[in-house]
């Protein structure tokens, strides 16, 4: 096969294997973008703030079921396949957004509803857990010498795409119906849109084809796979808080603006969703930029860089925010915001696949991801509004914030110069 159509195949792979991962992330930006409709439909109570909180609180349930996924269906992956684990995500997570999009509000069927949320968000949580890792590590082992970074930076740039098209869908229903419409029964839109496109996302992720790097494993028991990921547990822990930055930061900048926008800073919903849609396609563009980058100089300077800076500017730019609020301020802050995440994560995930050990590189990584997701990442909205409401401080998120950055930071300094493999790997992927 020549070059250019080895090129070619490696494109369309990452095209590919990336469709589902972009359903994951569009139905977790869609329910904490209409978090406060769905508090109204599913979760009424006398408070509003009660109301929203366990709105909020679902959201992040979600993120509590990851690392039971991660296990589950990441050791399904080392064992059976990076496709076959694939598909499977995608299934599971396929039934939760349809549980959510349909199940009848809490006037209709009462304590049925909230609950039949919930298990929709376990569900989703739960494929969740392994759909991230899975994705990394498969572009991670199909990427050519030198270009690793650029190659798992589509994971990330990916999910990009599904803030956009949640963030523009949200600005198109902001013009065509009102908020008492929009509280009824126009958030469930995004989520019936997102049922549409799944049997074209599943057929397409059918035809991925498996990584080369797995199919020359040798085969492994599931005693096998815990015994070494219990070997690593070092390296899970330390790999834990790496990805504690971007947990935060993610959600904050994507799922939390639009509520944050209208409750904290008494903005308009449309110019939220303006301002997501900008941090979005910022994102979406500096990620596989800083990717490359990355696999230039090396991921340790973007790691401590990134981190170090927003440990630093977090709490003061959410002050001047909050004693200014306006759409340019909030749109200065969030895309700064964004730029600061592209440069880290660029960095982050391509780091993951090189330092956990490839017999466990699925489970371990997804293990990872979703323990600093369900720790750090998925309460991160309720969090900061529990926060303001104890604190009455409305930048309290940035304290948040900086304590994330701090954490990946302190892991930075001791994982990436520990690590042995990855130092085995600097020759062909400048990790240092």
């Amino acid at each position: 096969m020549s070059s250019q159509a080895t090129r070619q195949a490696s494109v369309t792979n990452v095209a590919r294997v990336v469709s589902g991962n972009f359903l994951e992330m569009y139905d977790f930006m869609v329910y904490g973008f209409y978090a406060s409709s769905i508090a109204k439909a599913m979760f009424p109570a006398g408070n509003e703030f009660v109301s929203l909180m366990l709105s909020l609180a679902t959201f992040g349930m979600g993120f509590l079921m990851r690392p039971l996924g991660a296990i589950v269906l990441g050791s399904y992956m080392d064992r059976h396949g990076r496709r076959a684990g694939l598909v499977l995500t995608l299934s599971l997570m396929s039934i939760g957004v349809l549980m959510i999009a349909v199940t009848p509000t809490y006037a209709s069927i009462g304590l049925f509803a909230p609950v039949l949320v919930i298990v929709g968000r376990l569900l989703q949580g739960f494929s969740a857990g392994a759909e991230s890792g899975g994705v990394s590590v498969y572009l991670s082992e199909i990427a050519p010498p030198g270009r690793r970074g650029f190659y798992v930076s589509w994971q990330s740039a990916s999910q990009q795409v599904s803030v956009l098209l949640a963030a523009v869908l949200g600005v198109a229903l902001r013009f065509t119906l009102s908020n008492e419409q929009m509280d009824a029964w126009g958030w469930r839109i995004p989520f019936l849109l997102g049922c549409s496109i799944v049997p074209v996302l599943f057929w397409i992720r059918r035809s991925v084809a498996e990584s080369h790097v797995f199919k020359s494993q040798k085969p492994q028991s599931v005693s096998e796979i815990f015994t070494s990921l219990a070997r690593s547990w070092r390296i899970i822990l330390w790999s834990t808080m790496l990805v504690s930055l971007t947990s935060i930061m993610f959600y904050l900048i994507t799922a939390y603006t639009p509520t944050f926008g209208r409750t904290e800073l008494g903005l308009k919903p449309i110019d939220t969703f303006y301002v997501t849609t900008c941090v979005a396609l910022t994102t979406f563009v500096m990620i596989p930029v800083m990717a490359a980058v990355s696999d230039r100089i090396g991921r340790r300077p973007l790691l401590i860089g990134a981190s170090l800076t927003i440990a630093i500017v977090a709490y003061p730019a959410m002050t001047w925010l909050v004693a200014a609020p306006s759409f340019l301020s909030l749109l200065l802050v969030e895309v700064g915001f964004a730029f600061l995440y592209a440069s880290y994560q660029a960095a982050l995930v391509v780091t993951l696949t090189e330092i956990i050990p490839a017999n466990v590189r699925g489970t371990g990584f997804s293990l990872a991801y979703s323990l600093s997701q369900a720790v750090f990442g998925g309460f991160t909205p309720a969090i900061c509004t529990a926060l303001i409401h104890t604190t009455s401080n409305k930048a309290m998120p940035g304290i948040w914030l900086a304590l994330g950055a701090l954490f990946a930071l302190l892991a930075t300094l001791v994982i990436v110069r520990g690590s042995k493999q990855m130092a085995g790997e600097v020759s062909a992927t400048a990790v240092s």
